[in-house]
């Protein structure tokens, strides 16, 4: 098994179908994104370049959605964390 398949394997419900309900979502939007294995978390890249990426919160155990230079997307709805 691929680490990135085996990170999705681990993960116990509902977060696991969260995360792959999530990447299907992802990859279903544009022929031009594909998905890689990098600093041990599932990336999603556009054209070759990372855009956003899986995690699970550690305090929460809640999955979310990190994107790559976030910081400059200013929108209510989006958290900015320390990442």
């Amino acid at each position: 098994m691929k680490e990135i398949d085996n990170f999705y394997s681990q993960k116990e419900e509902p977060v696991k179908s969260c995360l792959l309900a999530i990447r299907q979502i992802i990859l279903d939007r544009d022929r031009n994104i594909s998905e890689a294995w990098k600093y041990r978390m599932p990336f999603f890249c556009y054209k070759s370049k990372m855009f956003c990426y899986l995690w699970v919160e550690k305090k929460t155990g809640l999955p979310y959605l990190g994107v790559v230079e976030g910081n400059k997307i200013a929108h209510p709805g989006l958290i900015q964390d320390e990442r």
